[in-house]
């Protein structure tokens, strides 16, 4: 038993009385009242032409893909630097994946780097908002416009940050947000949301989650009878975990200016190791604005990041490395191609430990953190 775990799921009291009532309704499956107030918040917060719930991100970066149109043949431009579930929804439409390198500095796409891996046969570029800090969207968005394709954002951590004053999953054609229960929000353990940010993909989009039916239209009112009309799967979350996230929206703020204070706390307290060249620190672009979603350093190589990771953990401190690049995966190696030269995914994410972080820890239990890394190098 951890001293000091990784991660609590975020709690803020509220929910309890929101899944009992949900519970004891009539309507418990996809689509009901506490999801449709969740989405309502998400389409006023966000400024989005659509907002819908699904049992994960995971499932949510799957109607993307089908929204899109990815087919057999199609390439799809992504970091190496990611989930598997970013490079999955894409594979599982007959697409190619095309990983290019990152930004040593941010750990996101390098987006002077899309440009060169692009052919004929690219249809998206998918980028990932890494620690809740904004990819160069605005250059992405250039080069989109210039070769007509499609902006996904893989925005699953990044709920409540911006770039410039758009929140992350509101600038490409469509976003996700992930409610797993290691994000800053969470919906009881699952969850997702698929941000439509382009009106031409709002029907579509309620008849893949409602299994290829136009059940959506029945029930506004649209059309006599609902049928199957298009392919789809069953992408709606249930009502139960729609309330326990509901608790959560209501004190969105609360929880983001907690997780900056104590990510706030580590970076000037680890300051000095980073000036004495011990550790490297997040960079915050200056366009973009943060949710704390992560804390993470940076050792000087794999082997010190190893020994400090067992050292913590000896110590009662669960901290951890993050992906190990998809493209060196037998997966990734059979259904992708690394274009251009690994400079920075292989070497930046091998010396990267995440600290613990979430809703509720301890000043004195970050205090602990820090002591322990300096007496790890005999600070």
């Amino acid at each position: 038993m951890y001293k000091i775990p990784f991660n609590k799921p975020c709690y803020t009291g509220n929910e309890d009385k929101y899944v009992l009532q949900a519970m004891r309704s009539s309507h418990i499956s996809g689509n009901g009242p506490f999801g449709q107030k969740c989405e309502k918040w998400f389409e006023e917060k966000l400024d989005c032409k659509r907002a819908l719930l699904t049992p994960s991100c995971t499932h949510a970066l799957e109607m993307a893909a089908m929204l899109i149109n990815i087919a057999p043949g199609d390439e799809v431009i992504m970091p190496s630097f990611t989930f598997v579930s970013t490079a999955n929804a894409f594979v599982l439409r007959g697409a190619k994946v095309i990983f290019v390198d990152i930004r040593p500095d941010t750990m996101n796409i390098d987006e002077n780097l899309i440009e060169q891996a692009i052919t004929e046969k690219t249809k998206a570029i998918v980028v990932v908002h890494y620690a809740g800090v904004s990819c160069n969207m605005d250059k992405i968005m250039d080069i989109a416009e210039k070769y007509n394709l499609f902006v996904i954002e893989d925005a699953a951590q990044g709920m409540m940050s911006f770039y410039k004053d758009k929140p992350l999953g509101t600038i490409g054609h469509l976003g996700t947000y992930s409610f797993h229960e290691t994000k800053n929000y969470t919906s009881a353990g699952e969850g997702g949301l698929l941000i439509i940010n382009d009106e031409k993909f709002v029907e579509r989009a309620e008849i893949i989650r409602e299994k290829g039916t136009n059940r959506s239209q029945f029930f506004k009112g649209l059309v006599d009878k609902y049928t199957w009309v298009d392919i789809g799967s069953s992408y709606l979350m249930n009502d139960v975990s729609a309330a326990y996230l509901w608790g959560q929206l209501e004190k969105a703020e609360e929880i983001l200016e907690y997780r900056l204070n104590a990510w706030n706390f580590y970076y000037e307290n680890l300051k000095k190791l980073e000036n004495n060249g011990y550790l490297e620190l997040p960079v915050i672009p200056k366009n973009c604005k943060h949710n704390a979603h992560i804390f993470y350093i940076k050792l000087k190589n794999k082997n010190i990041r190893d020994k400090l990771l067992n050292f913590l953990k000896q110590n009662g401190i669960l901290a951890t490395f993050h992906y190990i690049p998809l493209h060196i995966s037998p997966a990734g190696r059979k259904y992708g191609e690394f274009r251009g030269k690994d400079v920075y995914t292989t070497k930046e994410s091998s010396r990267l430990i995440r600290l613990p972080l979430f809703y509720g820890i301890k000043k004195e239990e970050q205090l602990f953190v820090v002591r322990k890394i300096e007496e790890f190098f005999n600070i």
